[in-house]
């Protein structure tokens, strides 16, 4: 992972495997110093202040499963169940967008712990702390009934009284209806979601974060480059992105080229990413012409194999068509893929089948009456609006809606993603919804009934069959859909504002991750730590 911050010490039976931090208070103690009487400004002083930092890899994880005998394990599952106990799950990771394989182990209704498996093609046999240690957050702040807002107060209904105030919201909106969906949200649920507002005249989007992603572009949201074609690239181009936050794996692969011989270079903010990069400046004005333009095509142009990978930084941006478009000619003109790296589960499977609006999800609340908010818990409301909130936590969204309406995390229910490289994989169930919660797609599918306009379909296996029907894309299971290489058309000018990732907390990147205590700890000792603090190995 590029972090060394862990080793031995001692010999023989006295041996341990500790953090040098650690290492280097017990070598102090063990010299004769007191570190309570130690005077300010002493070395030990130093110490006592860096200790308690932890590891600041994204991946340390990984190194229980490397311990050969078990004698590194995990704090938080440890002593908490039996191997022998655990129902195992093979499932697919929704809290990026690499969608990395998983084991999702589980005991009676509760997930214990979430293991990875090994995918050569995404994740090798790698997981991020992110997704390993967000477990706990499934069981807290969850919705398991419904709620409907009452004098101010949200209070406990039935599905039948939910349902009915959003039937007479919907009656009085004058089909001013707006839909959006979340990071998180399984493709059936999207499917449903724009049936239902085809059905009322609504309009829908899946980018909550303002991405200009062309719809119907497929290479121009997804790329053509694969993940496993980072360890041939011999030359790659990070632009608008902090891939060790966004995609720690990824980032890992990242590093693994560069150990191979790959040159990495960077157009936007810089930052440690476990590996050198050459900078191309701050800015996009390398992509636009001049010296900064020839000397990286000469660079590119004269490397083998090689790949620009371009992050939500740079779309989420008003001049974002114009870099993606900048982009994509630099890419012919030097004979590099593109691979996108988004940071939402749901977004190309969501831009897959079409959940997206010309406005963009602006444009979507803009005057709408009324809002369909499925799991989408990182925007505001507008003020006036009736909100209806379907999610899992009690997070953001629910304490902006007028009615809640419980639904399941992506452990709890059956469903389709589509990762950043535009690979279809499935997301199995590991466990069940708690209380009166239900999988998203059946809410949908009854409160159609309730509005007069009934889905067609009863069931998860019809509603895939119509889903088949109209995308047939979705049916290659594990597999990339070929898409054709569509250069976009600039939009106007690359603006010379710096190029920054996207601005996200690592661990508290989605409900779920927020309601995690374990992931609340490691943000708490990442803000603790400087950011000019150096381990003792360096």
């Amino acid at each position: 992972a590029g972090v060394p911050e862990m080793g031995q010490t001692g010999r023989g039976e006295d041996s341990e495997i500790i953090s040098y931090e650690a290492a280097i208070n017990n070598l102090t103690a063990g010299q004769g110093e007191d570190l309570e009487d130690a005077a300010p400004g002493d070395p030990t002083d130093v110490v006592v202040a860096t200790i308690a930092a932890g590891l600041t890899s994204e991946l340390q994880g990984n190194i229980v499963d490397l311990c050969p005998v078990g004698a590194l394990t995990s704090k938080p599952y440890a002593f908490t169940a039996r191997p022998w106990e655990l129902t195992k799950t093979q499932s697919i990771d929704a809290m990026d967008a690499l969608g990395a394989a998983i084991r999702i182990d589980t005991k009676g209704r509760e997930v214990m712990r979430i293991l990875p498996r090994n995918n050569d093609d995404v994740n090798e046999e790698w997981l991020g702390d992110r997704t390993r240690y967000c477990w706990d957050g499934l069981r807290r702040q969850r919705l398991d009934r419904p709620y409907v807002r009452r004098d101010g107060k949200l209070k406990q209904a039935s599905w039948d009284q939910a349902f009915a105030a959003i039937a007479d919201a919907v009656a009085s909106s004058d089909g001013r209806i707006g839909a959006v969906a979340g990071d998180m949200v399984p493709v059936e649920a999207m499917f449903a979601l724009k049936g239902l507002m085809d059905s009322l005249g609504g309009r829908y989007d899946c980018r909550q974060d303002g991405a200009w992603l062309p719809a119907g572009n497929r290479s121009g949201y997804v790329g053509n480059a694969r993940i496993a074609d980072i360890d041939e690239a011999r030359a790659i181009l990070l632009v608008g992105t902090n891939p060790r936050h966004e995609a720690p794996v990824l980032n890992a692969r990242i590093r693994k080229a560069w150990m191979s011989g790959a040159e990495v270079a960077t157009i936007g903010t810089t930052a440690d990413l476990t590996y050198p990069t050459c900078p191309m400046g701050e800015d996009a004005s390398a992509l636009v012409g001049g010296d900064g333009l020839a000397g990286l095509q000469a660079v590119m142009g004269s490397m083998d194999n090689p790949l620009v990978i371009l992050g939500q930084g740079a779309l989420v941006r008003d001049d974002g068509t114009a870099i993606l478009a900048a982009l994509m000619a630099l890419c012919e003109s030097v004979g590099a893929k593109l691979l996108v790296l988004h940071t939402a589960a749901a977004r190309v499977g969501g831009m897959d089948i079409g959940f997206t609006d010309p406005g963009g999800v602006a444009g979507v609340l803009d005057g709408a009456r009324v809002v369909f908010n499925l799991g989408a818990d990182e925007i505001d409301m507008p003020a006036g609006s009736f909100v209806v909130y379907q999610g899992s936590h009690g997070d953001r969204g629910a304490h902006r809606a007028d009615v809640i309406l419980p639904g399941a995390a992506w452990t709890e229910q059956s469903g389709f993603f589509v990762n950043t490289e535009g690979r279809v994989q499935m997301a199995a169930r590991a466990s069940f919804p708690p209380g009166d919660a239900r999988e998203d797609w059946a809410i949908l599918r009854a409160l159609s009934s309730r509005l007069d306009v009934p889905l067609p379909y009863d069931s998860l296996d019809d509603l895939r069959r119509a889903l088949f029907e109209a995308h047939p894309q979705m049916r290659r299971l594990g597999q990339i859909a070929p898409s054709a290489w569509q250069p976009v058309a600039a939009s106007g000018s690359v603006s010379m504002r710096p190029l920054r990732p996207v601005g996200r907390e690592h661990y508290l990147v989605n409900p779920i991750a927020r309601a995690s205590q374990v992931l609340a700890e490691c943000s708490r000792l990442a803000a603790e730590r400087p950011d000019d603090a150096k381990l003792a190995a360096e």
